[in-house]
């Protein structure tokens, strides 16, 4: 897609923009389906993306959102700037960001920020220390450390 779009640029068509409604997203291939409130005919296949395997900031506009839509050829069609975000990512190689409704998630390669979370508090309820007296053998504040492992539950996502 980056390399048509540079091909396009380069043929000095006129870029102009609309601003439509979002009828359809394909999750998939990364485009939507509008209806411009011009009244003109609806435009199909809108790229969301311009790249995402190498790295991409990438906006899913809500169904129903208003979004501005640019024409970098009479057949290509990007959205920018959705009123309303479904999901919104970002990727830089092997990292990765990504936020919607059900929270929030930070990945670097394999890692999550939650697996890393979940791993240290089960690390810290299972720990033991050795006094004058033995081992001790119960965390006396082990509900606090469920309770804010569940609070990384569910602010956090997979």
């Amino acid at each position: 897609m980056k390399d048509i779009i540079q091909a396009l640029a380069a043929t000095g068509d006129e870029v102009y923009a609309k601003i439509c409604e979002v009828l359809m997203i394909d999750d998939d291939s990364k485009t939507a389906d509008l209806r411009p409130l011009d009244g003109s005919a609806d435009i199909l296949d809108a790229y969301l993306v311009t790249d995402d395997v190498n790295g991409s900031m990438y906006l899913e506009p809500a169904k129903g959102s208003l979004v501005c839509v640019v024409f970098i050829s009479k057949q290509i069609a990007c959205v920018v700037n959705p009123s309303e975000l479904k999901q919104f990512r970002v990727k830089i190689k092997g990292v990765e960001f990504q936020m919607d409704q059900e929270g929030f998630l930070l990945k670097k390669e394999s890692e999550t920020l939650k697996a890393l979370m979940a791993d240290l508090i089960k690390e810290i309820r299972m720990m033991k220390f050795t006094t004058n007296t033995g081992s001790t053998i119960q965390l006396v504040n082990d509900l606090q450390f469920s309770l804010i492992e569940d609070r990384f539950k569910n602010f956090l996502k997979d």
